[in-house]
């Protein structure tokens, strides 16, 4: 598993996740930091990576587009820092281990997580 850390969340994530040997990167240390987010989903989608972020449109694109790759995290909370989502992060990370592998949208927030497969079905 890789993650890519989008740049509206910290750096400081990819330590939290090199504790648990989980591969991740920041965006800021392999793209333009004012790249748009189709550029970033490129980038995780041919280098297959899992983005994580705060930014509500990596789902909503991935419903626009039907992509079966790649998988996102969304996390919905006010305080995104590591300190106070570490555990909720890694034990979603760790029970939908497959589903993120296969392809998956997982929206988090402070009292749960909702997985949607990929692709998303137009309703």
């Amino acid at each position: 598993m890789k993650i890519l850390i989008d740049m509206n969340l910290s750096p400081q994530w990819t330590q939290v996740f090199a504790k648990y040997e989980i591969e991740s990167v920041h965006w800021s240390a392999v793209g333009d930091p004012r790249a748009t987010d189709n550029v970033i989903m490129e980038w995780a989608k041919v280098n297959d990576y899992i983005v994580f972020t705060n930014d509500l449109d990596f789902g909503a694109m991935l419903a626009a587009t039907q992509a079966e790759t790649p998988s996102v995290i969304q996390v919905r909370t006010q305080d995104v820092l590591p300190v106070n989502l570490e555990s909720l992060i890694i034990q979603v990370l760790r029970q939908f281990e497959l589903q993120l592998e296969s392809g998956a949208l997982i929206t988090v927030d402070e009292n749960r997580s909702r997985v949607r497969i990929l692709p998303i079905a137009p309703q």
